[in-house]
């Protein structure tokens, strides 16, 4: 399988036919999502002029923000047929107009142009080879332009918990890719300028949400879970702003990609 995907194409049209819509991501009381679109608004520029792809787009949610807080032109790429489906319906709702393509990024055919802003959060964790799939987001971003890497942190503590409540979850998930201390492999092989790079959001007991064999035990451990994410929202806000490979719910990393392309020096 190309890329040695983790995850299977009937794996995503299963997970977005249950989606609600419309789906937008907003500031809200949602202090972990908060964290990630702050380190957005820091980092990346407000321009109207520039597009934005995003790799593994469905449903649009993030997307939107992208237009509304940024005026970046939008594009969706996925290879889900009900992803794309559901992204053209959210995009009608939310009254967007985006270019969705239905299309496996491995693929050559059809050509895509090349974009000012790449980016994808949660999908490169879904992948065994880190620096093809990097490759592949920096062919479809134009010289000199932003890439934008985001994904779920379930080193640390969400390992050691995950590992009991789900297994099968953590399988389809590259540990690896979370870890931030290997991403210096593809920022030497493509050149790539850092302009971010770490941990946000700081603890978020809600990625320990999915319990896969009920027992007493991992429905305590589930509950328990749960009773700190609910205190982190309300009544320990500060702890958001605390963040490392152990404790973080996510990882980010934003970079420029050199005026040559990818050539390596």
């Amino acid at each position: 399988m190309a890329g040695d995907r983790l995850t299977e194409q009937e794996y995503w049209n299963d997970y977005w036919g249950e989606f609600a819509l419309p789906a937008e991501i907003k500031k809200s009381n949602n202090l972990y999502i908060n964290e990630i679109l702050n380190t957005f608004d820091l980092y990346l520029p407000k321009d109207n002029r520039l597009s934005i792809l995003e790799i593994g787009g469905a449903p649009g949610q993030y997307l939107a923000y992208m237009h509304r807080q940024f005026g970046y032109h939008v594009n969706s790429l996925d290879y889900s047929e009900t992803g794309c489906k559901i992204t053209r319906e959210n995009f009608k709702l939310l009254n967007i107009h985006g270019t969705i393509y239905e299309k496996d990024f491995f693929s050559e055919e059809p050509a895509l142009p090349q974009f000012d802003i790449v980016y994808s959060l949660g999908l490169v964790e879904h992948f065994s080879d880190l620096d093809l799939i990097i490759g592949k987001h920096l062919d479809l971003l134009k010289p000199g332009g932003i890439l934008l890497i985001g994904a779920p942190n379930y080193l640390g503590i969400y390992q050691f918990f995950l590992k009991r409540l789900a297994p099968g979850l953590l399988s389809l998930h590259n540990l690896r890719t979370m870890d931030v201390r290997t991403w210096r492999s593809f920022e030497d092989t493509f050149r790539l300028e850092p302009v971010f790079k770490g941990y946000v959001g700081g603890p978020e007991a809600n990625l320990l949400n999915r319990c896969e064999t009920k027992s007493l035990v991992n429905t305590l451990l589930r509950g328990s879970a749960r009773g700190v994410g609910r205190l982190t929202q309300s009544h320990f806000k500060v702890l958001r702003k605390i963040n490392s490979r152990n404790i973080s719910g996510y990882v980010l990393g934003i970079y420029k990609k050199p005026l040559a392309g990818r050539d390596t020096a």
